[in-house]
């Protein structure tokens, strides 16, 4: 797969009727994104503008996932200036800081690695 330089929405919605007739891949959603370089939710509008079935669970999740990564960007911008404090209770033997759970249970968060290249 050749990855497509960024093109209007027009020009993208006119492309992309053929693309998605010779798309083979299990998730058309991220497949569109990377093929046409736009993010989740433009590629879940503009599927919908062509036809293609998209649930409403996936703009939910697209944007609670872009919800989750803001505020890792956040709390890692404040640690690194030191805008907050890191406890000890607050992480495990993984994670230096446990941000939140997903969906499905796991941690997600600033890792002791990550930590190190802070300082």
């Amino acid at each position: 797969m050749v990855k497509v330089k960024t093109r209007k929405r027009e020009k993208r919605l006119r492309a992309a009727k053929d693309w998605i007739k010779t798309y083979t891949g299990k998730h058309v959603v991220k497949g569109y994104a990377k093929y046409y370089s736009v993010d989740l939710l433009c590629a879940i509008a503009e599927l919908r503008m062509l036809g293609v079935v998209v649930a409403d669970g996936s703009v939910d999740a697209v944007k609670q996932s872009m919800a989750d990564k803001a505020l890792q960007q956040k709390k890692r911008k404040e640690a690194k200036e030191g805008k907050a404090e890191l406890n000890d209770d607050t992480g495990d033997d993984h994670f230096a800081y446990i941000a939140g759970h997903t969906g499905g249970g796991a941690p997600y968060g600033i890792t002791w690695e990550e930590m190190k290249g802070v300082d």
